[in-house]
C-alpha cells in the first residue's frame, strides 16, 4: 500500500517536470541549464519509479 501511494507520488512529480520542462523548451529563448536540470531530474524521477516497481528502494 505505501509503495503505491510512493509510486504515485513520484508520478505526479515526474509529470510535473515534464511540464515544466515541455514549458521551457518552447520558450524562444529557452536556458540550457534549466532543461539540463530538468531533465536530470525526470531520469531520477523515472529510475526511482523503476527501483520501486522490481522492488529495491
Amino acid at each position: 500500500m505505501a509503495s503505491e501511494v510512493r509510486m504515485q507520488d513520484l508520478d505526479q512529480k515526474h509529470r510535473s517536470v515534464d511540464m515544466k520542462l515541455q514549458a521551457e523548451l518552447k520558450r524562444p529563448t529557452c536556458d540550457d541549464l534549466m532543461v539540463a536540470e530538468l531533465k536530470k531530474q525526470k531520469l531520477a524521477l523515472k529510475d526511482q519509479m523503476r527501483a520501486l516497481r522490481h522492488g529495491g528502494h
